[in-house]
């Protein structure tokens, strides 16, 4: 059986400056939605705060997952809901992994948003501001949330596919035309 890639983003119902959370308290962030794209089915997919285990399974097929972010934010909300499943769900620490965000940073030493990496790159930009997020949620707006998360995922997905194509990504800078930031192959460079 073919592995999959899923590349994914997660929104939540909350953040680390709301009342009774803290900073870096993952374990009280609630998640309002993930989205995901798998490589093999060549699909998107939603999924809700209460279908984590149908989350946990698509993720069980995975030999690499992909974000943006996703080693300072997603991966450690996860990683609490997986832990309270009743089935077995896997390690994303333990998974192949690619942040593109790290790897940028890495790179770079500078951390950069995913709306100005996109428009450098793939000349798009995200739908929302992740600070709406929240209010989407709370406004019961989930259609308009999930299309903003899956809108996010496809940036992510479109700029992994140039990542392990062409092994490089443009950076925009401030005073002048963007920086080109090589990367060796990765390994499995074909998804």
């Amino acid at each position: 059986m073919a592995l999959d890639t899923i590349v994914f983003d997660i929104e939540t119902q909350n953040f680390f400056t709301d009342p009774g959370v803290g900073r870096d308290n993952f374990g009280a962030l609630k998640i309002s939605v993930v989205c995901a794209y798998s490589y093999l089915e060549d699909r998107y997919h939603c999924y809700e705060e209460h279908e984590m285990d149908k989350l946990a399974e698509l993720f069980s097929s995975a030999k690499r997952i992909v974000g943006f972010s996703m080693n300072r934010y997603d991966i450690p909300v996860l990683t609490h809901y997986f832990k309270k499943l009743k089935g077995a769900a896997p390690d994303l620490w333990k998974m192949d992994r690619v942040d593109l965000l790290e790897e940028i940073e890495l790179a770079t030493g500078h951390r950069i948003g995913l709306a100005r990496l996109a428009e450098a790159n793939l000349g798009a930009t995200k739908s929302h501001h992740g600070s709406e997020a929240g209010t989407l949620y709370d406004e019961g707006k989930m259609d308009e949330l999930k299309e903003y998360c899956t809108n996010d995922v496809k940036l992510t997905k479109d700029l992994y596919d140039l990542y392990r194509t062409r092994h490089f990504l443009l950076i925009p800078r401030r005073d002048g035309d963007p920086l080109r930031i090589d990367f060796a192959k990765p390994a499995g460079a074909a998804a």
